[in-house]
């Protein structure tokens, strides 16, 4: 998807630069502009893309291209000896929008592709458009124009070709590897410590993870979104509440562990299953394992839809004993309406906001109104990716006292977990910190 995305964004700076360059020269303003609207398009779906926005560049190019085109194409109407051609391009920013968009909401994944592919043929089998010769290009500019247009197009529509094909391919030995994973027990639990401002460990958060046969440990940003499609999900997530509340019984049976609760992410495609909330209590129920030691994370974004189903699902549980967090807060799409009904027990700080916390006004002010707002609604706050002690000591400051990040620990098999645990030097080292993030 980058890769699709880092064309979308230079090709408009490229081309648009190089004929807005030519154009200026020859006094064509208003071609000139259009084509200078393709670098500031570029140029501003770059600075998303290296933000690491990547819907939200696709989303601009997308958009703009579509316009852009557009615009550019009535100043390409065909005169005598000369076709159009600039809307060609129509055809790659459709193929590239439908690889993009392909499980989005269906605006994206279907109208906005249909709409770009009706353009292409609108143009393509019109004449319509502006022929004064003082607006447009000359007719030997044209001429080499449709050549340039009809290559770019073509070249830029068999680089989204292959990569469709290349993803398709990655994704079909992706979904049969994962139905093996799970067939074979490849899937794993790895436990992030939250340490509390007395240096103790309250709990932890239970991170999915998948030691591949040949390609090794494989992150769950690498094939979260797979399952999601095939509905893998489901299995997946089953399997990981049965194995937190497997080990929730086992660390019940040790007084240095009985303590601990544990936090599991579900995913969107669970929360929507009719029958969530019964699996939910059959899994906890069947392992013999105390609801109140479960704590389970939804992020802002599930918030969007069906806001009244899932409030009656989250106090269904909460009335079992489960506990609710909401991770990644102030990222999403939460209403502070929907956020004082919602049965939450813990807000969690989204790392994004801790880690450039000392140098961005922004983030601290996010930060205290965090604070604020998580004591006023009687909430457990809880900040993720606390890494340095500076950090640690701002956030102490400020009145967060619980914490989740690499400062204290990275995620760690359970075996390495347990002994974490039962090692963890609350006296020494990690006394120490906590005792001069107080000072």
């Amino acid at each position: 998807m980058r890769l699709l995305l880092a064309i979308g964004v230079w090709a408009p700076i490229i081309l648009g630069g190089a004929w807005s360059a030519y154009y200026v020269t020859h006094a064509k303003w208003l071609l000139m502009a259009c084509n200078l609207m393709l670098v500031v398009l570029g140029l501003l779906g770059l600075t998303l893309l290296n933000a690491g926005r990547d819907r939200l560049t696709a989303i601009w190019i997308a958009h703009g291209l579509l316009l852009t085109i557009t615009l550019i194409c009535i100043l390409d109407a065909p005169v005598a000896g000369v076709v159009r051609s600039v809307h060609m391009y129509f055809l790659p920013l459709a193929a590239g929008a439908t690889l993009v968009f392909r499980n989005d909401n269906l605006y994206l994944r279907v109208i906005l592709p249909f709409i770009m592919l009706l353009g292409c043929f609108v143009f393509g089998a019109s004449h319509m458009g502006i022929t004064r010769p003082d607006l447009v290009a000359d007719s030997d500019v044209r001429s080499i124009g449709v050549w340039a247009n009809y290559l770019a197009a073509l070249g830029v529509l068999g680089v989204a070709l292959i990569v469709m094909q290349t993803d398709v391919t990655i994704r079909h030995s992706l979904y049969a590897d994962m139905h093996e994973a799970l067939a074979k027990g490849h899937f794993c639990l790895h436990y992030q410590p939250q340490v509390d401002a007395k240096g103790h460990i309250f709990g932890a958060e239970a991170l999915l993870r998948w030691q591949h046969p040949t390609r090794g440990m494989i992150p769950p940003g690498m094939f979260i979104s797979a399952a999601e499609e095939t509905g893998l999900i489901l299995p997946i997530g089953a399997w990981v509440l049965k194995e937190v509340c497997a080990h929730l019984v086992t660390w019940a049976k040790d007084p240095k562990m009985a303590h601990l609760t544990i936090a599991v992410n579900v995913s969107a495609s669970q929360l929507r299953q009719p029958d969530f909330v019964q699996e939910v209590i059959e899994i906890v129920t069947r392992s013999g394992a105390k609801p109140s030691q479960l704590k389970l994370e939804l992020t802002e974004s599930m918030l969007a839809k069906e806001v009244d189903i899932t409030i009656q699902k989250m106090r269904s549980l909460r009335d079992f004993g489960v506990s609710w967090s909401l991770d990644d807060f102030g990222t999403g799409y939460s209403s502070l309406h929907y956020l004082k009904h919602l049965p939450f027990e813990q807000l969690k700080i989204d790392q994004s906001f801790v880690q450039d916390l000392l140098i961005n006004d922004n983030d601290k002010a996010i930060v205290k109104t965090l604070v604020s707002l998580s004591s006023s609604l009687q909430m457990v706050l809880i900040a993720e990716g606390v890494e340095t002690i500076e950090q640690l000591e701002y956030l102490l400051k400020k009145g967060c006292t619980r914490y989740q990040g690499y400062l204290f620990s990275k995620p760690l098999p359970i075996d390495a977990f347990e002994i974490f645990l039962s090692t963890f030097p609350e006296s020494s080292a990690y006394a120490q910190l906590m005792t001069r993030a107080q000072l």
